[in-house]
């Protein structure tokens, strides 16, 4: 691909996220076009469909999601790694308004898209979760699907809220402390 139109693509997915985090999966494309300072035949050239944008979209910020796990495992402790990724990810889930749900509207969870962005994802959480658990800053019953199964539930809880993250990170806080080794 060539520098303008990989820089092209890369603006739509980003006019796209920030589009599907204001409005929904149902966000305008000629908005998304806008936002990124493109035409509509230049979105439609790399994105034939608005399905083809979505998936490119959650693809994208699970990728980038995944990402930050491995940065924050350098720069943190293990523990503190661990809850910061927990807090992008509660951001994420907000973000997205809707756009898994519109995605498994189209294909279930064993499509590629949903199998690899879970492998990825549980890749990633896991590294994570191992290294707090080994240095003890985790309860060691715990596992990723649990602590996912809770962020999760904090993402589509507050998904609407106008307060929406002041009360996701209080929910988060508490889920912190019930990962806690208890004494």
């Amino acid at each position: 691909m060539r520098a303008d139109a990989r820089r092209n693509r890369e603006r739509l997915l980003a006019a796209a996220m920030e589009a599907f985090g204001e409005h929904g999966a149902e966000a305008s494309l000629d908005d998304i076009a806008k936002r990124a300072g493109v035409g509509p035949g230049t979105l439609y050239r790399h994105f034939p469909t608005r399905l083809a944008l979505q998936e490119a979209a959650y693809r994208e910020g699970v990728e980038a999601l995944c990402a930050r796990a491995d940065e924050l495992a350098v720069k943190l402790e293990p523990g503190t790694a661990l809850a910061a990724w927990l807090r992008i990810m509660v951001d994420y889930l907000g973000e997205k308004r809707g756009l898994a749900a519109a995605l498994l509207a189209t294909q279930d969870k064993t499509s590629e898209l949903f199998v690899s962005c879970h492998k990825a994802i549980h890749a990633a959480g896991g590294r994570l979760l191992d290294e707090a658990k080994n240095t003890a800053a985790v309860r060691p019953d715990v596992t990723l699907s649990e602590i996912l199964k809770l962020v999760n539930g904090i993402g589509l809880s507050t998904e609407q809220l106008q307060d929406r993250t002041e009360v996701a990170e209080r929910l988060l806080a508490i889920v912190l402390d019930g990962l806690r080794p208890q004494p």
